[in-house]
């Protein structure tokens, strides 16, 4: 590993264990998901300026109004579709940066990501490129409307809060396939996990989060 992905001091290896630690303290159990957690260089996927906190276990601006979520809950939502045994293609609705399509990949076998923000898909985009997470499939589109082209999905996770669960994910969701997103539920919002069973859909709440809400259609 080189200087720029293993990083110093506040970005070093060592710093990055400390957040793992945090990690399995807050609950996160899932060995695959506490190592690709490890191994994904989170520094590199902020801005310089703010390099330096990019171990801490919190959401970071990127730009455009969004943000790099918390590593807790990456890791969460990485946990809860890591349930789902079956392979195939995962989508995720929000790539922002980049950061949770790279943990994506270090899992499953193809990433579809879909980012509404020209700028931000193809900043991450090349990230993801030269960074050499070559699994991982980005798109400028409204990701709310998934991308039928390349599902069914066994995975969907959703990076922004909507007020409902659009019909079109749960139309590209695998049976045994799993979706995790967060849902406005009054002045709060919750996380949530909707399962494909062969009786129909199930629904079940994980935790209260705090996301960016769902805004349709495209930035060029």
């Amino acid at each position: 590993m080189n200087a720029t992905l293993q990083g110093i001091g506040m970005t070093s290896a060592r710093t990055r264990k400390r957040l793992i630690a945090n990690l399995s303290d807050a609950g996160i159990r899932n060995t695959k998901v506490l190592s690709a957690m490890q191994d994904v260089p989170r520094h590199l996927f902020v801005d310089e300026a703010l390099a330096t906190r990019a171990y801490e276990n919190t959401a970071l601006p990127i730009g455009f109004g969004q943000t790099i979520s918390q590593p807790y809950i990456v890791a969460l939502m990485c946990e809860q579709l890591l349930d789902v045994e079956k392979s195939g293609p995962v989508l995720e609705i929000g790539t922002g940066c980049g950061y949770q399509a790279a943990v994506l990949s270090k899992l499953f076998e193809k990433v579809v990501s879909i980012e509404r923000i020209g700028d931000l898909c193809r900043q991450a985009r090349d990230r993801l490129f030269s960074l050499k997470f070559h699994n991982v499939h980005c798109m400028h589109a409204d990701g709310f409307q998934g991308f039928i082209e390349r599902g069914p999905y066994i995975g969907i996770v959703a990076a922004a809060a909507s007020n409902d669960v659009p019909e079109a994910l749960l139309n590209q969701l695998a049976p045994a396939g799993r979706l995790v997103m967060p849902i406005e539920r009054g002045s709060t919002q919750s996380l949530i996990v909707i399962d494909n069973n062969p009786d129909g859909f199930t629904e079940r709440e994980i935790e209260t989060v705090k996301f960016v809400p769902r805004v349709s259609g495209i930035i060029p």
